[in-house]
């Protein structure tokens, strides 16, 4: 039996001014796309809330119809003996929480984005949508589920740029987050993510049907989209990945009369075609403009002066997962993210998954990120961070030279340690 699930839809209550945005710009009526699975408590605090990539949507579990191919985005092939991730019973277990996954603002899957229709004009906003950021689809999200009566949520949960999301949710909304699970994602995009990004979006702008943006109730632009498409899915995947699944091997289908002079015959090619095809049919392109650009901006050290200082805002309890051969977002970055939490003694856990299947892995290596994530959400309550501008510990650092070295025994929960290194700029082990 299939859990079946609907997609909701919710008109924000917003000031009469409106929704002002991070750019100074405002947005008169919001409307969100959400699916939820679970029963909210009587306490309203047993809420996961997923956030989903960059090509996602609200249906991030369960399925639509009766169809296979009706599945969410982070639900296994009904096929497949992996574990679920979200249900009954699952590692995110809906007979104890109420999850919450909604379409972020500037989407294409029912919220509010470039395809939708102006209110003053009642055409769509084409590129009058304002710019967006991932702050504004965290405020967003948080109007939604305060009217949802939520009170506070037990974790969010978030992958690629839904981790940055799920960051940003711990810094603005620290008392509202119990527990926070970042799975390959980054404080801000490497040079060499932001350059797929931008050749993927001037693919699109290229396009002569793209028609600067105002391509609705027209040819819309299929072949810069499907480009950017298999530009970006190239780095969602990796070299073992793709020499297990394609290798060298070519397909004995006569080329169609509309390809170029210059295609091949690889399974590479084939898979490449057929994948960005199959995206136009769902995905909008300005809302991939919009979104991917989104992302790019996203610099949590640029914002708030560096990383250290940004996560300091914080309050959760963390979950940090890498993926050993992502190349996109590599461990390096989840490492980074893992030592300024633990410098700042925030309980945080830290898992390396083993897998060749690139930044891809997060949606298919349900083996691994099930067991991690179930023992996240169902362990103890995050501490308050201990305070550490105690009499004795002002005494013992004075005492410290600028730069020494330290060796703590008896080091409890490393609080002396913690006041030397902030005021003396000491390294040691405890």
């Amino acid at each position: 039996m299939r859990d079946l699930v609907e997609t909701q839809y919710l008109d924000l209550q917003l000031p009469e001014e409106g929704l002002e945005l991070s750019s100074g710009k405002r947005l008169s009526a919001v409307r969100i796309a959400y699916e939820t699975h679970g029963v909210l408590a009587e306490s309203a605090d047993n809420v996961v809330f997923i956030c989903h990539a960059l090509t996602g949507d609200s249906h991030c579990a369960g399925y639509h119809s009766d169809d296979p191919k009706s599945r969410g985005w982070w639900e296994p092939h009904p096929d497949s003996d992996q574990p679920r991730l979200i249900g009954v019973g699952a590692a995110i277990d809906t007979k104890r929480f109420y999850v919450v996954c909604a379409n972020i603002l500037g989407g294409c899957a029912g919220t509010t984005g470039p395809k939708s229709n102006n209110p003053e004009t009642g055409e769509p906003y084409g590129i009058e949508f304002p710019l967006v950021t991932i702050k504004d689809v965290v405020r967003v999200q948080r109007l939604l589920l305060d009217q949802l009566g939520v009170k506070r949520l037990h974790a969010v949960v978030g992958g690629s740029m839904g981790g940055m999301q799920a960051l940003e949710w711990a810094i603005s909304f620290p008392e509202y987050v119990a527990r926070c699970a970042c799975i390959a994602t980054a404080a801000s995009l490497s040079p060499q993510a932001l350059a797929f990004d931008i050749i993927g979006r001037q693919e699109i702008e290229n396009d002569p049907n793209w028609n600067g943006g105002h391509y609705y109730g027209q040819a819309i632009p299929r072949a810069g989209l499907s480009r950017a498409r298999q530009i970006g899915h190239v780095t969602y995947l990796s070299d073992q990945s793709m020499y297990a699944k394609f290798g060298r091997d070519e397909h004995d289908r006569p080329r169609p009369e509309d390809s170029s002079k210059f295609s091949t015959s690889f399974e590479v090619e084939s898979y490449l075609n057929y994948n960005g095809n199959s995206f136009v049919d769902r995905f909008d392109a300005n809302s991939y403009l919009y979104i991917s650009r989104m992302m790019d901006m996203f610099d949590l050290a640029k914002e708030h002066g560096s990383l250290r200082e940004a996560l300091a805002k914080t309050a959760s309890k963390f979950l940090i997962i890498s993926i050993e051969s992502d190349w996109l977002f590599p461990p390096p970055q989840q490492l980074e993210l893992l030592h300024e939490l633990l410098a700042l003694r925030r309980e945080v856990s830290y898992l390396n998954m083993n897998s060749h299947f690139g930044h891809d892995a997060f949606l298919i290596e349900y083996d691994l990120l099930c067991p991690a994530l179930g023992a996240f959400l169902t362990g103890e309550e995050p501490r308050k961070p201990a305070p550490v501008n105690r009499q004795d510990l002002n005494v013992i650092k004075s005492m410290v030279p600028r730069g020494e070295r330290i060796l703590d025994l008896g080091a409890g929960e490393g609080n002396m340690m913690l006041a030397v290194q902030r005021a003396t700029g000491s390294t040691g082990i405890c």
